[in-house]
């Protein structure tokens, strides 16, 4: 059994959670009022600024030159591609990009990215792929139990559910929890230990990331 199938269980409690909140209930069943998304989504392009400094430090950290390659073209992909179809999608809510280049991180925004950031510049290889696991995987999962369920008539929420369902985006959380559990066979126990609250460190901010964008969380003063 590979390390990552231990991780299920907290996996699939957050996951759980993240599906039943309303704001991503809403997203499945179309029913979500736009705002709240657009918070969203405004919100993740910030969070993928930051997402593509971690990617540069996995291709530092790499220990060897296929990895290396590999989050070398991550980077790329999300710099050049992911980010100009964030920047497409947004613009179907009435976002633009100056808009998105202004958004001010959440406290929830800067809690998460900080800690990914500081995770990837601070520990090892392998810390950095358990802290960034959850992203890919959550994604994954939530979208393919919204996707059980048939898709919304909101084609812009269908769209997103078709984005994190398909065989490209799969894959990617496969090969991210296939990483891990290389990374993870023959570590000591304590490094395991870490790596799973690492994991659970970062599942629980995508739970809270979605809830912030939901609630319009801001700093209060």
């Amino acid at each position: 059994m590979g390390f990552t199938d231990e991780l299920e269980p907290l996996h699939d409690e957050v996951v759980t959670g993240i599906v039943e909140h309303p704001m991503v209930a809403g997203i499945g069943d179309g029913t979500l009022a736009p705002e709240p998304f657009r918070r969203w989504v405004r919100q993740d392009y910030v969070y993928l600024v930051e997402y593509n400094r971690v990617f540069a430090l996995g291709a530092a950290k790499a220990p060897d030159l296929g990895r290396m390659g590999r989050f070398a073209e991550l980077l790329h992909e999300t710099l050049h591609t992911e980010m100009d179809l964030h920047r497409s999608y947004a613009a179907e809510f009435g976002i633009s990009e100056a808009e998105l280049e202004a958004t001010d991180p959440s406290p929830t925004t800067r809690g998460y990215t900080d800690f990914l950031v500081r995770v990837a510049a601070l520990g090892t290889f392998g810390d950095l792929v358990a802290a960034l696991l959850p992203c890919m995987w959550g994604f994954n999962e939530t979208a393919e139990r919204l996707a059980a369920d048939g898709l919304p008539d909101e084609e812009r929420y269908a769209e997103w559910i078709r984005t994190y369902t398909s065989e490209e985006f799969a894959d990617l959380a496969d090969w991210c929890r296939e990483l891990l559990d290389e990374v993870a066979a023959g570590a000591p126990e304590r490094t395991r230990e870490r790596y799973r609250d690492l994991f659970h460190t970062s599942a629980r901010y995508e739970y809270r990331f979605w809830d912030a964008a939901y609630r319009d969380e801001g700093w209060g003063v």
